[in-house]
């Protein structure tokens, strides 16, 4: 192994992973990205650093390639970001979604605890875990309530995570990360979709948008921004866990309002609310208290509402026009 010091992400494929690894690799890191080998990965998000990266094959779902995974790579930190992360489809897919989301991570968790005991282990917990609010802003000691089985799986994955540090003196942290979205976003995801709505609708490639519920509620960050926090985490003295977030709410109709005034669109001649898109149980409102971050980690984040919605737009204008 080289001297330098060794990064195993899961997720690696995904929005954050990518950030992720390019951050890591600036950082001067040997970086390792775990690929399901059955799997046929989209690496376009990793056109960047896709030749300094590792590429190692192994599952969430099988204990034993993990432990094989972490004896090759013999990592110094560990990120575990590897999910089923779309809340809707965690409502069609609850058994999946456990599997992946609460189960993959205890996966991780216990092959760190049989490999690699002094590695660092981070856990990619979310603000879904707060669903039903208790208290506005959401801080780290707000109770958790979710409301999906999305929401379920990722607070048993962040309590496990506080078990093995507690019980075992692992060194494991979750970051609590609010929305974080980026051109990288997955097209299922509301901020994908009404940035690619408006930019195809601007265009003449499409007539309208539909969307579920227009009123909800979100605390929207860089993705960019995000991944540096959980970097951050595992370079602490001591391991605990944060709360990563703006501050600040948006309704989803803003996020509407933003991206089609940018192409010079009235949403709403164009966007309508369709029932079948609103989720069994919804989550209204939203919004972090980073203070803790802020003060312990040094971290805050730097991309702005209105820039992030621009960023994406644009990028979704960029897509279609190097199409054409």
């Amino acid at each position: 192994m080289s001297g330098k010091r060794r990064a195993l992400i899961t997720g690696l494929t995904g929005q954050d992973g990518s950030y992720l690894a390019e951050f890591l690799v600036a950082e001067g890191y040997e970086v390792f990205g775990l690929v399901r080998r059955t799997s046929m990965p989209r690496l376009d998000r990793l056109d960047e650093v896709i030749d300094r990266v590792h590429i190692v094959h192994g599952d969430v779902l099988d204990q034993s390639s993990l432990q094989r995974v972490m004896e090759e790579c013999e990592p110094h930190e560990i990120y575990n970001l590897a999910a089923q992360s779309f809340v809707p489809a965690s409502f069609a897919e609850p058994v999946l979604t456990a599997e992946v989301t609460a189960l993959g991570a205890m996966r991780m968790l216990e092959a760190m605890r049989q490999v690699a005991p002094e590695a660092r282990f981070y856990q990619a917990s979310s603000s879904e875990m707060f669903g039903a609010v208790r208290e506005t802003p959401q801080k780290e000691d707000t109770p958790f309530v979710p409301r999906s089985p999305y929401g379920v799986s990722k607070l048993y994955a962040h309590w496990m995570t506080v078990q093995q540090r507690e019980a075992f003196g692992l060194f494991t942290c979750s970051g609590i990360l609010f929305n974080h979205e980026s051109p990288r976003r997955g097209e299922e995801f509301v901020t994908r979709k009404i940035a690619q709505g408006a930019a195809r609708i601007s265009r003449g490639l499409q007539e309208g948008l539909e969307l579920g519920n227009l009123e909800a509620q979100r605390d929207w960050g860089f993705a960019g921004d995000y991944v540096r926090a959980m970097w951050l985490m595992l370079q602490a003295e001591e391991a605990r866990d944060y709360v990563i977030a703006t501050g600040e709410t948006h309704k989803v109709a803003e996020f509407c309002e933003r991206a089609f005034a940018h192409v010079g669109l009235d949403w709403r001649e164009h966007v309508t609310r369709a029932e079948h898109l609103v989720r069994p149980l919804e989550v209204d409102l939203l919004v972090g208290d980073a203070s803790l971050a802020r003060a312990e980690l040094g971290w805050s984040p730097t991309i702005r509402f209105e820039e992030l919605v621009v960023m994406m737009v644009d990028a979704e204008v960029e897509r279609i026009e190097a199409k054409r």
